[in-house]
C-alpha cells in the first residue's frame, strides 16, 4: 500500500467519527497545553532569577565570615566567628586579576532630611562598590577614595529614597542624619530596581568605616570582589583563599562565586521547571488512556475492513501501520491544538500578570509535540496489534 492510500486511511478514520475524535484530541491538547503552560511560567521565572543575579555581572566574588558551603553568618546576629576586617578587604586588591573590592556594612536605620523621616536600608561601602555592582550615577559623584578607615562622612541616595525626602529638588550638598550621624549628600545613583525582594533604589550608601561606627561593628558582614573578565573564578577564589588563610592561620571564611551560585541556582529551577512540567504531564497519560480506549473500539468496529483488507494480500504490518497512524494523527493534532491553547494562555497570563515572567523556548514546543506523537504511538500499539493479528475468513464473518 503506497504511504498516500495509509495516510488517506487514517485521515478518514479520524473524520468518519468528528465528535469522538474531537474528544480523544481535546485529551491530548489539555495535556499538552498544561505542560507548555506551566513550563512556560517556570521558565520564565527561571530565566528571572538568573537575571536578577547576573545583572551584577558573574564576575563577582564575596567573601564571608565563618566556615560554611553556602555563607556566613547574617548580618547583625552574634557569631563566634572572627570577623572579616577592612584591613582584609585592602589587603585583596593587592592580589593578581583583583579589579575592585569593597568591604560590606549593612544595616536598618532611619535617615532624617529636608524636614522628612525615613527607615531604610544603609550600605557601608567604599568607592570600588560601583565597580563591583555595575552601579551608575544619575548625579553628582559616588563615595571618594578615602581612606575606608577615617573616609570623610559623605553619602549617596539611592534614586527612591532621593525622591522620598526631597522629591524634585537637587540634594546634593545638603546635610542628611543617618541614625546619631551627620553626612552629606555628593551624589544619586540611577534606578536599579529591585533584587530578590530588596529595593536597591531605596538606600543609602556610606564609608564602610562610618558604617561600623553607626552600627557598632567591628568587621564586615562580607567583602564583595569584581575579578577580571576571561579569568576562571575558581583561580581568583583560590588566589583568595590562600592569602586570607596566611592572614587568618585557618579558613575561618567562605568563599561564593557568582559562577558558583549562578550554577547551583540554575540546577534547582531546572529541577523545578520539570517538576511542574511533570504535574501537567498527568493530563497526557489521561489523553493516552484516551487514545487506547478510542482505537481499541475503531478495531472492533472495523472488523470485517481489516478482514477484507487481509484477504486482498495486505500485509499485517500494513494493518498494524493503518492503525498507528490513526493513533499518532490523533496525538500530533492533539498536541498541536494543546501547543496554541498552552502558548496563547502563556501569553495571555502574562498580559493579564506583566509582572509574572513567562518565557516558552522553542525546544518546549518541539519537545511537547513530539511527546504528545510518542503517546499516540504507545497507546496505539496495542489496538493496532490486535487488528494485525485478526483472523480473516473471522473477520469477514462479522459483516
Amino acid at each position: 500500500m503506497l504511504l498516500a492510500d495509509a495516510l488517506r486511511l487514517a485521515l478518514r478514520a479520524v473524520t468518519a467519527q468528528r465528535l469522538r475524535s474531537f474528544l480523544t484530541l481535546l485529551g491530548i491538547a489539555v495535556g499538552i497545553a498544561s505542560v507548555i503552560l506551566l513550563t512556560s511560567i517556570g521558565e520564565g521565572i527561571h530565566r528571572y532569577v538568573l537575571g536578577e543575579f547576573g545583572q551584577f555581572g558573574t564576575n563577582v566574588i564575596t567573601i564571608a565570615p565563618g566556615k560554611t558551603r553556602t555563607g556566613g553568618a547574617p548580618g547583625g546576629l552574634p557569631s563566634s566567628a572572627r570577623p572579616l576586617s577592612l584591613d582584609d578587604a585592602l589587603s585583596l586588591k593587592r592580589l593578581p586579576n583583583v579589579i575592585a573590592v569593597t568591604p560590606n556594612v549593612r544595616g536598618n536605620s532611619e535617615v532624617e532630611g529636608n524636614g522628612r523621616t525615613r527607615r531604610t536600608l544603609v550600605y557601608g561601602v567604599n568607592v570600588d562598590s560601583r565597580i563591583v555592582f555595575r552601579s551608575t550615577v544619575k548625579s553628582g559623584q559616588f563615595l571618594p577614595d578615602d581612606d575606608v578607615r577615617n573616609a570623610r562622612a559623605f553619602v549617596v541616595l539611592g534614586s527612591k529614597l532621593k525622591d522620598e525626602l526631597f522629591g524634585s529638588d537637587n540634594p546634593l550638598g545638603q546635610r542628611l542624619r543617618i541614625g546619631g550621624l551627620h553626612f552629606r549628600i555628593v551624589g544619586v545613583m540611577a534606578p536599579k530596581g529591585q533584587f530578590l525582594g530588596i529595593d536597591l533604589d531605596d538606600t543609602a550608601f556610606i564609608p564602610a568605616g562610618r558604617a561600623q561606627e553607626l552600627f557598632n561593628r567591628e568587621g564586615c558582614d562580607e567583602i564583595n570582589l569584581a575579578a577580571s573578565e576571561g579569568v576562571p573564578a575558581a583561580r581568583v577564589a583560590d588566589s583568595i583563599r590562600q592569602h586570607l588563610l596566611q592572614r587568618h592561620g585557618r579558613e575561618d571564611f567562605t568563599i561564593v562565586t557568582q559562577e558558583e551560585m549562578l550554577k547551583t541556582l540554575s540546577n534547582i529551577l531546572n529541577v523545578l521547571t520539570l517538576a511542574v512540567g511533570a504535574l501537567g504531564g498527568i493530563s497526557l497519560l489521561v489523553g493516552g488512556v484516551g487514545i487506547v480506549t478510542i482505537m481499541t473500539i475503531a478495531v472492533s468496529e472495523r472488523t470485517g475492513e481489516i478482514g477484507l483488507l487481509v484477504a486482498l494480500g495486505a500485509p499485517r504490518r500494513t494493518i498494524l501501520g493503518l492503525f498507528l497512524g490513526e493513533a499518532v494523527a490523533l496525538s500530533a493534532l492533539g498536541g498541536i491544538f494543546g501547543l496554541l491553547l498552552g502558548v496563547g494562555l502563556a501569553q495571555l497570563i502574562h498580559w493579564l500578570v506583566p509582572a509574572l515572567p513567562v518565557h516558552t523556548p522553542l525546544s518546549f514546543v518541539l519537545l511537547a509535540e513530539g511527546i504528545a506523537i510518542a503517546i499516540g504511538l504507545a497507546a496505539g500499539v496495542l489496538p493496532a496489534r490486535r487488528a494485525a493479528l485478526l483472523d480473516p475468513v473471522e473477520a469477514l464473518r462479522t459483516e
